[in-house]
């Protein structure tokens, strides 16, 4: 039997070379995985002696011969295969490991130049891997360190590697190098916003329970070349296994809760938010979203984005609570928290705020809908007070009011008052609605909206949904503008004596 080794990350190779090389089979091996496992006092055949050829263009050319890939290629259950190369002294092989160079990783790194990034683009690794992957029912393709274990295992158990194996890891390098050359694809197509072929590549990072109910399987995958994502930097404490519906409800508390330096707490309830406050203290934070809307908070996914005290701690061990992420935990606080079954409790090690640049993907029909993320800065720049003359107090929960509306299911409708959320209408088919839901949510939990300010991810068509709010007692408005109503609008609100801004932006999110 025969291998053929060429690999850049030598993790586990000297274990797979050994136990093949105790096993009876002979090893070929390029250029410095070669010189790496004659350093072990393995007996190897330099790829150059298979070839007669000496490596060409500094080092660009080594595998890419007759030699090699007809001896890859070769079906043993083909008369004329056979014949070819026994014809021509080719020797075929029984087991080709590949592993690439690492393009992605050097081509993000800061200030790496072109040619750096060139030259980490294989060629002859992944013709070599995608020739085993397409002659499976007789060669064995490896392609990661991971695999090297059950291989042996494998071959010690039974003498032989199972068509069954081959073939799941074919389809393993098939990924493999369809993910390589989509980095390397995106990486040249970079300079382009929205490219006509969009090539995307994600990686498991875990399967899960099940999906949004029970009989729906899934599982979490991360983009491939992503700096970071959802749980990269997140270490699990305490709780049971994250499930979609926990993940869903933490990337929207987490893209949330972003827009705030200060102490801030959001609660997320199914993808939207249902108390939201910003305080000096983070357990003030804690306590006024909790009141926003406690009855829906039940069960909840809670972020905050300070450490935990022991104080805090026995709060939050008051309230049922889904998902707990923080960037720390009181010791004696974290040992009570543990103390509840259900709550999975979430360590955040993201040191760095800020929004990671990414595209949105939704998957349609047939296709997928791509967009840049809605990550405008919200302040008062460019916004434009068109009736009334907003306080320094009113403008603050104003611009908090709206950066919350940006991450509400429109029709959105979000009500504030100091730095909080007192009621939150989401994703309904009328705007007039989201207004009324918002309004009941508050007086249900007991909140005078007298004073309140609002804030609607779209303009008003009609006068009819700022006038309920103004007949609340709501104080000052901020809308986008730009309804064919406006005057009509502001001139409802100029006779209340309330105050109302235009954004000149929307914040749809559907």
């Amino acid at each position: 039997m025969r291998a053929l080794i060429s690999v850049y990350d030598k993790s586990g190779v000297d274990d797979l070379a050994r136990g093949l090389a105790e096993l009876g089979w002979e090893l070929v091996a390029s250029g410095q995985t070669a010189a790496h496992l004659e350093e072990l006092g393995l007996d190897v055949t330099r790829v150059e002696d298979v070839t007669a050829s000496p490596e060409l263009l500094g080092g660009r050319v080594k595998t890419l011969h007759p030699r090699i890939h007809a001896g890859i290629l070769a079906r043993r259950d083909r008369e004329d295969d056979l014949d070819a190369i026994a014809e021509h002294g080719i020797e075929p092989f029984d087991l080709v490991c590949v592993n690439l160079y690492p393009f992605e990783r050097v081509a993000a790194q800061h200030g790496v130049r072109e040619e750096e990034a060139v030259e980490m683009i294989d060629i002859g690794g992944p013709s070599m891997l995608r020739g085993a992957a397409k002659n499976f029912a007789h060669v064995t393709p490896i392609c990661r360190p991971e695999q090297y274990g059950r291989i042996l295992e494998e071959l010690r158990t039974s003498g032989r590697i199972s068509h069954e194996t081959r073939r799941v890891l074919a389809a393993e390098a098939f990924a493999l190098t369809a993910a390589y050359e989509a980095a390397i694809a995106s990486w040249f197509a970079d300079r382009e916003a929205f490219p006509d072929r969009l090539v995307a590549s994600f990686t498991k990072v875990t399967d899960l329970a099940y999906g949004e109910n029970p009989h729906q399987r899934a599982a979490y995958y991360a983009e491939s070349g992503a700096r970071r994502h959802l749980l990269s930097r997140v270490e699990q404490l305490h709780g049971r296994e994250l499930s979609y519906n926990n993940l869903n409800d933490l990337s929207a508390a987490r893209a949330l809760l972003r827009e705030f330096t200060l102490p801030a707490c959001v609660i997320v309830k199914h993808a939207n938010p249902c108390g939201v406050a910003v305080a000096a203290t983070i357990e003030e934070a804690y306590a006024h979203a909790l009141e926003s809307d406690p009855l829906s908070a039940y069960g909840g996914v809670v972020v905050l984005n300070r450490s935990v005290s022991a104080e805090l701690a026995a709060r939050l061990r008051e309230q049922f609570v889904e998902v707990l992420l923080a960037p720390d935990f009181d010791e004696r606080g974290l040992a009570g928290l543990r103390e509840k079954s259900g709550t999975r409790i979430l360590a955040d090690r993201e040191r760095r705020g800020g929004d990671p640049g990414e595209r949105d993907f939704r998957r349609v029909l047939g296709g997928l809908l791509v967009q840049d993320r809605d990550s405008d800065v919200d302040d008062r720049e460019g916004m434009e007070a068109v009736c009334g003359r907003p306080s320094e107090a009113a403008w603050g929960d104003l611009l908090f009011a709206w950066r919350v509306c940006k991450h509400v299911t429109s029709n959105a409708i979000v009500l504030a008052k100091d730095l909080r959320t007192i009621g939150i209408g989401a994703g309904q088919q009328s705007r007039v609605h989201a207004m009324r839901i918002a309004l009941e949510k508050a007086r249900e939990a007991g909140h005078d909206v007298a004073g309140a300010s609002l804030a609607s991810d779209a303009f008003f068509p009609f006068a009819d949904g700022p006038q309920l709010a103004l007949e609340a007692g709501v104080a000052a408005i901020v809308q986008p503008g730009g309804s064919k109503r406006d005057k009509e609008v502001v001139a409802a609100v100029e006779a209340a004596g309330a105050t109302m801004v235009f954004t000149g932006r929307r914040h749809f999110r559907h």
